[in-house]
Order: C-alpha cells, then sequence, then structure tokens
C-alpha cells in the first residue's frame, strides 16, 4: 500500500489546524454580540454589565423530587406530617433544612457558577410542598435584588440545593428518588423585562 510522506501528512494537518482555528475565531466573533461570554478572540470572559442599569430584578424557579409511592408513604409514616405538619428524617426537619440549604446557596450562585456575577440579594424564599398523587415534593424558590443583571441563577441554585438535601435527607428511603424539571418559572426586570413561561408555553 502506497503512503504519503510524512511531510505531506505533517503539511496538511497543519492546514487542517489553521482552517479550523480561522474558523472558530470567526465563528467567534460573529456570535460575540449573541453570545455575551465569548469576547471576539474566542476567549471565555465575564459579560460586563457596567454599563446597565440598576433595576429590581426578581426570578422564580423550580424543582421536583420524585419519591416515588413507597418512598412516600414511608416518609409519612416516620413523621407526625399529619398532627404537626412537620416532616422529621433521621437527619432532622426536612422542609427547614432544604429551606436553608436553598437561601445558603442562592447567596454562593457566583462561586459556583464561574461567569456568574456576586449579587446582593434583597430578598430569598424557599417553599416546599407535598403532591400526594404524584408522590413528589415541589420546590419553589422567588429571588430578589437591585442589580444590573438579573437573579436567575440564584432561583435556579436555590431549587438545586434544595432539591439537593431533601434527596440527602431521603435517600435512605429509596435509592431510586428522582430529581427532575429545574426550570426557570418567571423572571422581570432589566432590558429583556418580563418572562413568564405560562404564557410563553401557550404561544
Amino acid at each position: 500500500m502506497l503512503q504519503a510522506p510524512t511531510q505531506f501528512l505533517t503539511g496538511s494537518r497543519l492546514l487542517w489546524n489553521s482552517i479550523f482555528c480561522y474558523s472558530t475565531r470567526i465563528n467567534a466573533k460573529e456570535n460575540v454580540e449573541s453570545v455575551g461570554h465569548i469576547d471576539e478572540r474566542g476567549n471565555i470572559s465575564m459579560v460586563d454589565v457596567s454599563n446597565k442599569e440598576i433595576t429590581l430584578r426578581s426570578a422564580t424557579a423550580e424543582a421536583k423530587v420524585f419519591l416515588g409511592e413507597e418512598a412516600y408513604n414511608k416518609l409519612l409514616e416516620r413523621t407526625s406530617w399529619k398532627h404537626s405538619g412537620i416532616i422529621e428524617t433521621a437527619k432532622g426537619n426536612l422542609f427547614v433544612t432544604a429551606q436553608i440549604a436553598g437561601i445558603q446557596a442562592a447567596k454562593k450562585t457566583s462561586d459556583w457558577i464561574p461567569l456568574c456575577h456576586p449579587l446582593q440579594l434583597q430578598h430569598v424564599d424557599v417553599q416546599l410542598s407535598l403532591d400526594r398523587e404524584q408522590h413528589i415534593i415541589n420546590i419553589r424558590s422567588t429571588v430578589k435584588t437591585k442589580a444590573e443583571t438579573g437573579a436567575e441563577m440564584e432561583a435556579l441554585t436555590a431549587v438545586s440545593a434544595s432539591a439537593l438535601t431533601v434527596y440527602d435527607m431521603c435517600k435512605s428511603l429509596s435509592k431510586r428518588i428522582s430529581i427532575q424539571e429545574i426550570q426557570l418559572l418567571r423572571k422581570s426586570g432589566g432590558k429583556s423585562g418580563l418572562y413568564d413561561k405560562e404564557i410563553y408555553s401557550g404561544k
């Protein structure tokens, strides 16, 4: 079998690498306006929000923890929920612990998400509720801030941490517990204005 000279193969690789790198730079430059985390050279960069107006911004997110029927029933059987509304696990009060975890996580969002701006939050609310028919724990968080950028990531981080805490405190009941449907429900403030999932889902 004939083989191409080594010099030719090396030259071909260099040529294709050059074309690929050039194409990448062109695409990055074309998309720099739409993807603010990438500069005109294709490098990752935190978005510059210094020229944006400080406005009141709010974001609401949700997550669902699917316990399954068996784990759900075990959880309620072991607690005084029917009498006091408190769900106790071997590790303590489930809802209160998950709420605290969500609030703490929201305040630390920029420590976990590399390009997320650190925000001074004015309000963080985390609520948990039971869905008896689907054997789910619903988690919803609303975050408010006065800043140049939105609080979507803080709300999403809050429900994620809260859901993980529920999982940690209930994992002894079942290994099939799953966290699903982490999503933004609503956001307001800033240049893009109002987003409401229910309104957009209907379009």
